[in-house]
């Protein structure tokens, strides 16, 4: 008879924390608001600050790790969508997304960077002059190389391709570099190694930039990721990998936070010709609040959450004002926030039906090699 007791108690219980979490639910008025980012995007406490200014809304947050892994979630219903700008243009020839209203973003129209409107995201300028009408930029960086100056050495103040990131193909390097999951950096790493565009639809770079990857899998053994290899990096395991800029920042963090190791010196290099990327905010022609997308992307823009989310990421930000609040090593690095003569050397990637079949194309073919 005890044992009924105890589990009829339970059962009644259950149902009456069943009952009090429906009484919530139903009581709960908010509006949802679904935000896709990438994985390790945000600081900790900016959906909670959110939430706290603009109570009418309960934020679901999701990630993803790269742009391509994205994409085919898109059916889903999403709020706010953080892609790069390459995917951006994508989106918007295939009419994914929407049009912003500016009249609901004052402080992006007080903070965005102005150089933001002078950059041509794609190669068909009439879709590049459209960027801005459909999203705002959040974070960028440029694309380089990361090394333990303790195990690899690169020529002082070169900006060789071929010299750096011949590192990244040297079989003495084997089980100790890392290459990101994601095709178009990987890709473009190979073909501006080899001195080509890092958009080249060239057949025969193509399958030169095809030969080096599968030759890399095979004689190098990169380890494959993103978030992981800050990691492995942090921690030794690595010696070398592609990185963008702001991962570089994030290392140096993780180093501090293990307790700090002197036999570590992560230095971060950028080749010529390498990539710059822009991730930006937008919203899906699917979107179910368009308001407050809207409020969100507008409050991204605060300049104390846009400097604090800067810190926490480790990428740059296109706000002017969060900007001049961080350290002066930062935002004098010119890796970090290159000069205009560097972004003169530097390539955003382009996209295509054709590009992008091609490039999936090769980025298979290297996956499924032995």
């Amino acid at each position: 008879m005890k044992n009924f007791k105890k589990i009829t108690s339970s059962v009644m219980a259950l149902g009456m924390l069943a009952s009090a979490m429906f009484s919530v639910t139903a009581c709960d008025n908010r509006q949802q608001l679904i935000v896709y980012n990438w994985g390790e995007y945000i600081a900790e406490d900016t959906i909670d600050k959110f939430q706290e200014a603009f109570p009418q809304y309960n934020v679901v947050y999701r990630t993803f790790e790269t742009n391509e892994t994205m994409y085919p979630n898109l059916s889903n219903t999403y709020d706010v969508i953080i892609p790069s700008e390459y995917m951006v243009c994508r989106l918007i020839q295939e009419e994914r997304i929407q049009p912003i209203d500016c009249s609901k973003l004052p402080s992006v129209t007080q903070y965005m960077d102005p150089m933001f409107r002078e950059v041509q995201y794609a190669e068909d300028k009439a879709v590049s002059d459209k960027v801005l009408e459909y999203a705002v930029p959040y974070l960028y960086c440029t694309v380089g190389l990361v090394y333990d100056a303790n195990k690899i050495t690169i020529p002082e103040g070169t900006t060789d391709p071929e010299e750096i990131w011949s590192v990244l193909f040297d079989e003495a390097n084997n089980g100790k570099i890392g290459m990101y999951d994601s095709m178009r950096e990987s890709i473009g790493t190979a073909l501006n190694y080899l001195g080509y565009s890092i958009n080249s639809m060239d057949d025969s770079q193509l399958e030169e930039a095809l030969q080096l990857l599968i030759s890399q899998k095979a004689n190098v053994s990169p380890a494959y990721g993103v978030d992981n290899l800050k990691d492995k990096m942090a921690s030794g395991e690595l010696s070398a990998s592609i990185a963008w800029s702001g991962d570089h920042i994030v290392m140096l963090d993780r180093i501090e936070e293990l307790g700090g190791n002197d036999d570590i010196d992560l230095q971060f290099v950028l080749p010529e010709g390498s990539n710059w990327s822009v991730d930006m905010m937008c919203v899906p022609t699917n979107c179910q609040n368009y308001d407050g997308a809207m409020d969100f992307i507008n409050f991204m823009y605060d300049p104390q959450i846009a400097f604090e989310n800067c810190e926490y990421v480790g990428y740059s930000t296109p706000n002017t004002a969060a900007k001049d609040m961080l350290d002066p090593e930062v935002s004098g690095n010119i890796y970090y926030y290159p000069t205009e003569e560097v972004f003169s050397t530097l390539e955003v990637y382009y996209t295509s039906e054709l590009i992008e079949e091609r490039y999936t194309e090769i980025w298979n073919t290297v996956k499924a090699s032995a």
